[in-house]
């Protein structure tokens, strides 16, 4: 089979499959020119409102496919930075869904993510100093707001992997779950995520990504919508919402 990324929507989720498994998913340069058109019409599609980004079989993604690194015409870091902003900037709720590798490229990709749910027995690694890389900028701050500087000097300085206990302490992961769990989980908690307000949630999203400039913006965006008095309403009436925003 040819490396891809797969889509399927099911209950208002996206999911995104790296599928790679001759190489543990590693991303070859066609698969991370894709990236940012599969999720273009993921983001304008209002049956989508959550994103979930795995990997196919017993592995998230081992990096990019260094095989493919000397291939002339494909700069394999310019197109792994464009994938990744891509992914980071996608209006809706993101989740990594991480098991076993998730080194180089592909923990750029799952800390472009919003949130990062690992099995037990994963393992975490930044790896460009193993290859004379430099690390981009955008991917550095945002390694570094997630765990911290001292937590991605080490990450970035050493590549040395790190285990999930290490991960959740650092910030890198947000849960851990038991073998065989993180599936059951992830369903979980993106129903909670569709069932949440999508304009709380894109808001807050650039908000917390950094954005400053945009409080009129949503301002005015929640003026026009019906997502606050159905929240209201559904509170004093102790039902579950039914918010309309995005759809």
């Amino acid at each position: 089979m040819e490396p891809q990324l797969t889509v399927s929507v099911a209950d208002e989720v996206a999911t995104v499959v790296i599928d790679h498994p001759a190489k543990r998913n590693a991303m070859t340069a066609g698969m991370w020119r894709s990236l940012p058109g599969l999720l273009a019409p993921l983001a304008a599609d209002p049956a989508v409102r959550a994103l979930v980004l795995t990997g196919a079989g017993p592995t998230f993604c081992a990096g990019a496919d260094i095989s493919t690194l000397g291939e002339p015409g494909d700069d394999q870091q310019t197109l792994a930075t464009l994938a990744e902003e891509a992914l980071a900037a996608f209006p809706k709720p993101t989740l990594a869904a991480v098991r076993g590798y998730c080194v180089g490229g592909g923990s750029q990709l799952a800390a472009a993510c919003d949130l990062r749910f690992a099995e037990e027995g994963a393992r975490f690694g930044v790896t460009p100093a193993k290859l004379g890389i430099v690390y981009p900028a955008s991917s550095t701050r945002r390694l570094t707001a997630l765990v911290g500087p001292s937590a991605a000097k080490y990450l970035l300085f050493s590549g040395e992997l790190i285990d999930t206990e290490r991960a959740l302490r650092t910030g890198l992961v947000d849960e851990v779950l038991p073998a065989g769990e993180l599936g059951e989980r992830v369903a979980e908690f993106t129903r909670t995520l569709v069932s949440r307000s999508l304009l709380t949630q894109a808001a807050a999203k650039e908000f917390a990504n950094g954005r400053t400039d945009r409080d009129a913006h949503w301002a005015g965006r929640a003026h026009g919508s019906d997502d606050t008095a159905e929240g209201v309403a559904a509170f004093l009436e102790r039902r579950p919402p039914r918010f309309t925003y995005g759809r």
